[in-house]
Parts: structure tokens; sequence; C-alpha cells
């Protein structure tokens, strides 16, 4: 396979970046912490909530045959409590979110965890409540992130880059090797790309759930505070992680110092929630 030319390469990559530029927008008002970033995205919000409501169809049907799904009463009204109050808060990013069908379930299960689908699809490990021992307000941070992800469609966003990344890997194999050694080229192209395209941008969506998530929690009347003690304790249960610059989540200090600087904003939001109560 002949080499292509570097003129033609350019003027692909300028194609590439163009197509990507023209579907940028932002999916959620800036509410008080100021999220304000174009995304791309090529799938259709309709796409995504599809697929994702038949995943978490099939998710709550494995749990329920496995007899893992809402076990306890008590854990999963608490959950659900704390839940409600979060999703009220949601017009503040998004006026649509409100008609969302929203679905809160806890499956028992010992990972440190919890998600939320496009189109408000929650579900709660149980491993989070026990072996952290989370408080309330500590329970109400980690599902503010979670909801946050669904309300900025970080979802529909990974998903969509990937669709634009597959046309940029074959671009670059093409690009670094010929058709004799393709394979190789396309493995370093894929790994190129995760660690300066694909990782940046998680870490990036990661730190934006945070700052939303925290905001949510604060004007439903959970104390911010308790992020950082929450994330003080997952630092202590994860164990070794690799470098921040290889992980898709920003490191656990970067994390909390971010959380920290975000207190003077979010509390005011706290104290005016606890008084109208």
């Amino acid at each position: 396979m002949k080499r292509l030319s570097n003129q033609f390469i350019s003027v692909l990559l300028v194609g590439l970046v163009s197509s990507q530029l023209l579907g940028c927008a932002t999916t959620t008002n800036k509410g008080a912490v100021g999220i304000d970033r174009n995304q791309f995205m090529m799938l259709s919000s309709k796409q995504v909530e599809s697929m994702s409501s038949a995943s978490y169809s099939q998710t709550l049907k494995t749990a329920s045959d496995k007899k893992t799904l809402n076990t306890d009463p008590a854990v999963l009204a608490r959950i659900r409590a704390i839940s409600d109050r979060l999703i009220a808060q949601v017009l503040v990013y998004r006026a649509d979110a409100a008609n969302w069908k929203w679905e809160v379930n806890v499956e028992k299960n010992d990972q440190v965890n919890a998600y939320c689908m496009p189109g408000g699809k929650i579900m709660v490990f149980t491993g989070l409540v026990d072996k952290l021992n989370a408080a309330d307000d500590e329970l109400a941070a980690v599902i503010g992130h979670e909801i946050a992800h669904a309300l900025r469609e970080h979802g529909r966003e990974r998903m969509s880059l990937a669709y634009a990344q597959q046309g940029g890997l074959a671009l670059l194999a093409a690009v670094i090797g010929s058709k004799k050694n393709a394979a190789t080229s396309l493995d370093m192209a894929g790994k190129g790309t995760q660690l300066f395209f694909s990782l940046p941008n998680s870490r990036t969506q990661e730190t934006e759930a945070d700052r939303m998530g925290s905001e949510l929690a604060a004007r439903a009347g959970y104390n911010p505070n308790a992020a950082i003690s929450l994330w003080t304790k997952m630092g202590q249960n994860g164990g070794k992680k690799p470098a921040e610059f290889l992980s898709s989540h920003p490191s656990d200090k970067a994390r909390i110092d971010d959380l920290s600087k975000l207190i003077p904003t979010v509390m005011p939001l706290y104290e005016q929630a606890k008084t109208s109560k």
C-alpha cells in the first residue's frame, strides 16, 4: 500500500476535526458551579436512552433471577429517599430531566459502586453502603455524582467519541504504516488515542460530575463536605491505583482538592436548603 501524501493526510485530518466541531454543543445549564464545556455528540439522546433502557431492564432481570435485587427493604427505602431529594433538583441543570422515567434500585453486590444510566436509571450496589459505612450525606454525594453523569450525557458523549475514533484510528494506521505492519500500527494508534484523547476527556467528565453532584447534594440539603469524607474513604478502600495520567478518573487527592475549593460556592446552597425545610 502506498504511503499517503502529507497534503492528503492533512485534508483528511482537517475534515475529521471539522466534522467533530460541527457536533459540539452543551447538554446542561451552567449551574452555580459553572459547567460550560461544549461536547461532541454524533448520536441522538433518543438512541442512547433506548439502548440504556434495554440494558437496564436486562440488568434488573438478571439480578432478580439471582435474587440479588432489592433484597433489603430498609436499604432500598433509604436509597430511594436520598435519590428522590436529588432528582428534585435536576431542573437546575436541564428542564427535560423532570420528564425522564427515573428508576432507583439496589443490587446486593460487594462492589463499592453505583451508576445512573442515560434517562435516569439508577443502580446502587450494597458494597457502597456496607464497606464504606456511608452516611446519608456521603451516599448523596455518590448518587448525585452519578445523576450528574446522566444529566450531562457523558455516556452519549463517550459513545460518540468512540464512533469518531474508529475513523481516526483507520486513518492513523494508514499514515503510520504499510500493509505489512498495519496491525501493529493500528495498535500503536489505539494506545496513543487512549492516552491523549479518551482518558483526558474521561477525567474531565468525572470532574464535571463531581462538581455538579456536589451542587445537587447541597441543594437537596446534604452537606457538601461529605463528598470529601467520601472520597477519603474511597481512597483508603481502593488499594493501589495507576498514576492519574493513565487513569480514567482523577486521583483521590486531585478530586478532594477540587471539591474542597468548591465548598464556598455550594455551602450557601446547603444552608439555604436547611433553612427552607
